[in-house]
């Protein structure tokens, strides 16, 4: 931990060597997100509940998927930047290093101009919280910072699958976007509205839904069930199938040579 605070403070450092550059960058990704949340407030002037969840309800959840998003771009954007790694040499040097070679790829970038989203979701978040009509006691709460933490860990997973591809095929494969940045864009409505296929698919496959239908149902009152109030947790074992992927293509790995 001490080692990663210390790359921590090296990143904001050499941030802070261009602080207007920062600054605009930062206030650029807080503009751009509203425009998915402007999305969200259009369908609901044409529609006064959507699969019967209400505007504030909906915003609620956009909120809650959008932080642990956020949150995992922040401290995981050295999973996305990997690729290069792998084509310039440098993960060379990260394998002869007495570090662990996950914690040196996340060490490795930090993107805190991401605040710019994450500050938009905690408005949204704390405009929905008194709105949506949810009972707030303790295991609510409980399953509020359960759905945020779990879920940032799950949208890590998917961004170590996408660094495992580049084993195999020395650029990530796109395709993982969709299920990472599409994960967040589909994710400001509750999943079920997409139907029962995509809504199995999200549970069993890729378990995004465990993060953000199951407990919010619960959140909701609509299931009584504290199997719901869990589900994140269920959620964070993707992390072991994606761990494994990720030694996999380690194992296979050849150095560039250079």
């Amino acid at each position: 931990m001490t080692l990663y605070l210390k790359y921590l403070s090296i990143h904001i450092k050499s941030l802070m060597q261009y602080k207007l550059s920062f600054f605009l960058v930062t206030a650029g990704q807080f503009l751009t997100a509203f425009s998915t949340f402007l999305g969200v407030y259009f369908m609901f002037l044409r529609f006064n509940k959507v699969e019967g969840f209400t505007y504030e309800q909906v915003l609620l959840c956009f909120a809650t998927v959008t932080m642990a998003f956020s949150v995992a771009e922040i401290f995981g954007s050295g999973f996305q930047t990997f690729p290069r790694m792998l084509g310039n040499g440098e993960f060379d040097r990260a394998l002869v290093r007495p570090s662990n070679t996950i914690f040196q790829i996340l060490a490795s970038k930090m993107d805190f101009t991401r605040i710019g989203l994450l500050a938009q979701a905690v408005i949204v978040f704390f405009y929905a919280v008194p709105k949506s009509g949810v009972v707030w006691t303790w295991d609510k709460i409980l399953t509020l910072g359960l759905m945020v933490v779990c879920g940032c860990l799950i949208f890590l997973g998917l961004f170590l699958v996408f660094t495992a591809f580049s084993f195999f095929t020395i650029e990530g494969l796109e395709f993982m976007n969709l299920l990472s940045y599409g994960g967040k864009e589909f994710g400001r409505y509750p999943f079920s509205i997409y139907g029962k296929g995509i809504l199995r698919f999200l549970t069993y496959v890729i378990p995004l839904s465990l993060f953000q239908y199951y407990p919010f149902l619960y959140l909701l009152g609509r299931e009584q069930s504290a199997l719901f109030m869990f589900t994140p947790l269920l959620g964070l074992l993707f992390l072991i199938p994606s761990y494994a992927f990720f030694q996999i293509g380690l194992h296979r790995y050849k150095s560039t040579g250079s």
